[in-house]
C-alpha cells in the first residue's frame, strides 16, 4: 500500500517532490489547507523561500495545525527552506518557525545563488554517496542532543534526523536518486 504523503504546496519545489515521492512508493498529495492534512502519513516541506512559506502558512491558517500535527507524530521531511521552517531557531533574522526540530539553522550559509554547488555526499544509512544539489543552502549551526547528524560538508551538518523529523539543506528532488525520499516514505509506515 502506498502511504499518503503530503507536499506543502504554497511555494517551492512541489512538482519535483511529487515525482520523487511517487518514484519512492508514496501516494503524494498537495497540501494547501488544514483539510488537506487529514489522513496523511507524512508531509514534505519543500525548498523555496522560507520566510515567504512561513508567512503563507500563517496567512492560510496552516501554521499551528501543521506544527501540532508534526509535534503529534506526523512524519516530516524538510528540504532547504523546509529545514529552516522545521527548526527551533535561526542564527539571524526573524521568521515563523515550526520549532519541531531541535536545531538552529544558518540561512544561506554557503552563500548566494551564484555560489550554489553540487557534491557527492556520504549520508548515514546509504551504501554509496548521494549527489546533493545545494542552492542558497542553509546548514545546522547548533543541534540538540536528540538530533542525529546524517551528513556534513566541511564539518557543517547538512542532513539531520530527530525521531520522525528528517531535514536536508540540499535538494534531493532535483536528482534522479530517490533513496532519501524512499527513506522518508519508510519513516511514514
Amino acid at each position: 500500500m502506498r502511504p499518503p504523503v503530503g507536499v506543502l504546496a504554497l511555494q517551492g519545489d512541489v512538482r519535483e517532490h511529487v515525482a520523487a515521492l511517487t518514484a519512492a512508493g508514496a501516494d503524494p498529495r498537495p497540501v494547501r489547507s488544514v483539510a488537506d492534512l487529514s489522513g496523511l502519513a507524512g508531509i514534505v516541506l519543500p525548498g523555496g523561500e522560507s520566510t515567504t512559506i512561513g508567512k503563507l502558512l500563517v496567512r492560510f491558517d496552516l501554521f499551528e495545525p501543521l506544527r501540532d500535527a508534526i509535534a503529534g507524530g506526523l512524519a516530516a521531511y524538510g528540504t532547504c527552506a523546509g529545514m529552516i521552517l522545521l527548526a527551533v531557531g535561526v542564527t539571524e533574522g526573524d521568521q515563523p518557525l515550526l520549532g519541531v526540530l531541535d536545531v538552529v539553522v544558518r540561512r544561506n550559509a554557503f552563500g548566494r545563488q551564484n555560489e550554489s554547488f553540487e557534491i557527492d555526499l556520504d549520508v548515514a544509512g546509504l551504501d554509496s554517496p548521494f549527489h546533493a544539489v545545494f542552492i542558497r543552502a542553509p546548514w545546522v549551526a547548533k543541534a540538540g542532543r536528540e538530533v542525529e547528524v546524517m551528513a556534513a560538508v566541511d564539518d557543517h551538518p547538512v542532513m539531520v534526523r530527530q525521531g520522525h523529523v528528517l531535514a536536508s539543506a540540499f535538494h534531493p528532488e532535483l536528482t534522479d536518486d530517490s533513496r532519501l525520499h524512499r527513506l522518508f516514505v519508510e519513516m511514514t509506515r
